[in-house]
């Protein structure tokens, strides 16, 4: 059974420059914009249970595509289906509000992936624990370093467990005590065979270890998507 089909899924981002906005300030708005296309017409299907890997160079649509199935982005054109189950997005940078403190992102977090205010302050014990973040987590986000703010990010998409979970580049982010704590808890979390998973990431080693299958984008295309090693291998060989 599926829990993602995507259709012919095309999103392009209007290019600004410094130079662009100047003008649109002056005459009025942004007139004979080019547009980057992102992503090119994919479509694709993922099982149920499945933890897919994502590979490709920089700019390829990778973080493009799982913002897309996030609802962050909107796409131009296309279908995204994911039967109606709830999904959430582990990347750097998405989702925290600066000014509120960690505990309060916990709940704005928890509400906005469907969960209700009560079910969140369950978890919250075990989220704040996981996090180690100590007394910082009634500071504000915004006064955070990187690796403070993905473990409250991977906390909080580890005890809120949601039916998908989009993984943007945050296992190399931390010290190596929490890298490996949370690697253990991620799969922990993808031996379940109801969840379905999408891992983005620059570790070849890592997606070897943890994925069942792999697409390769290609300039907003699919290149190649299959089985993990066959993949990988036609990778490394034309990097």
């Amino acid at each position: 059974m599926n829990a993602i089909h995507i259709e012919n899924l095309h999103v392009r981002y209007r290019e600004l420059t410094v130079s662009s906005i100047k003008r649109s300030l002056l005459r009025g708005g942004i007139k004979n914009s080019r547009y980057t296309h992102a992503l090119k017409g994919i479509s694709l299907d993922v099982e149920q249970g499945e933890i897919l890997g994502i590979i490709g160079k920089n700019g390829s649509g990778k973080s493009t595509m799982l913002n897309t199935m996030a609802g962050i982005f909107a796409p131009d054109s296309g279908v995204i289906d994911l039967g109606g189950r709830s999904v959430a997005l582990l990347a750097l940078g998405v989702g925290f509000q600066g000014k509120m403190s960690g505990r309060e992102n916990i709940i704005l977090s928890g509400l906005l992936m469907g969960f209700s205010e009560k079910y969140v302050r369950e978890k919250m014990p075990e989220i704040i624990e996981f996090s180690e973040l100590g007394v910082f987590i009634d500071k504000p986000v915004n006064t955070y370093s990187k690796g403070m703010y993905s473990k409250l990010a991977f906390s909080i998409t580890a005890f809120l467990e949601t039916e998908i979970i989009l993984i943007d580049e945050v296992f190399s982010v931390g010290d190596e005590h929490f890298k490996k704590k949370s690697f253990a808890k991620m799969k922990e979390l993808i031996s379940d065979k109801n969840r379905t998973v999408m891992i983005v990431s620059h570790s070849l080693s890592t997606l070897r270890k943890l994925c069942t299958k792999m697409l390769w984008l290609h300039e907003g295309e699919v290149r190649m998507m299959g089985d993990t090693q066959e993949v990988l291998d036609a990778y490394e060989q034309n990097m």
